[in-house]
Formats: C-alpha cells, sequence, structure tokens
C-alpha cells in the first residue's frame, strides 16, 4: 500500500504551487563605452511577493535589487499613465545605487542607474528587440 502511495505522489504532484513570473529586460547604454545589462523581475502571485536582480554582460556577478516604489504621472488623459518604477541595488550587504525604469504602457523608455558612492547616474535604453524567456535570458 506505501508502494501504491508513493507512486501516485510522483505520478500527481499535490496541488500547491506557486504562481511565480518571470520577465527578461535588455538594456544598452545610450553614451560612453557600450555597457549592457539584463534585468529580470519576478512576482509571486500567491505569496504577493516581488524582487527583481541585474546582471551586466560583461560579469558572473547577479546584483540583488529591492522594489522601493512607483510613481505614476498622468501626462495625457487619453494615453496611459507613465510610471517610474524604483529598485534599491544591494551588492554585498550594502545599499550601493538605485534603478529607476520609466514607462508608459507597454514601452518602457529609459532604465536610469545612479551609483551611490560616485554620485554618477546611467542612462539605459530598453532593447526590445533582445527580450527572450527566462530559460535564454539576453544574448550579448
Amino acid at each position: 500500500m506505501q508502494v501504491l502511495f508513493v507512486a501516485l505522489l510522483f505520478l500527481f504532484p499535490l496541488a500547491a504551487r506557486s504562481e511565480v513570473t518571470t520577465e527578461v529586460y535588455c538594456f544598452r547604454s545610450q553614451e560612453g563605452k557600450s555597457i549592457n545589462f539584463e534585468f529580470r523581475t519576478y512576482y509571486d502571485s500567491v505569496a504577493k511577493w516581488g524582487g527583481a536582480n541585474v546582471k551586466y554582460s560583461k560579469s558572473k556577478e547577479v546584483i540583488s535589487l529591492v522594489y522601493k516604489d512607483s510613481e505614476e504621472e498622468v501626462l495625457d488623459p487619453n494615453r496611459p499613465s507613465q510610471f517610474t518604477t524604483k529598485w534599491i541595488e544591494v551588492s554585498e550587504g550594502l545599499v550601493t545605487g538605485d534603478y529607476a525604469m520609466v514607462s508608459q504602457g507597454a514601452l518602457i523608455y529609459a532604465m536610469v542607474y545612479t551609483n551611490y558612492k560616485s554620485g554618477k547616474r546611467y542612462i539605459f535604453e530598453h532593447d526590445s528587440n533582445m527580450d527572450l524567456p527566462p530559460e535564454t535570458g539576453c544574448q550579448w
């Protein structure tokens, strides 16, 4: 009887499952030297939890991001609102910068990174031709 129960567990997994969605966005620097990074968001609809990370094309390190806030701005009542969504960068246990993504509807206009140590701001453009499934990610 126990063998039958164990076999059924493998054949019919338990109904509890998480609804985690992952989105991948690819960004390129707009000025200066060529800098590319992959931005991933994660959202669990059951736990109501989200997170994100970035991985630069020339680095093996994945940098964790923590959601900060999102601001909505109505630029034209006949168009979708513009959103600026911010994430805080946490690297090696320290808060080191932030990312702000500006979007309107399905369009992502820019991602702005601010390095807290140097105070420098970097502007990246969304490469919509390269957004790929989470399994493959950005192919630089």
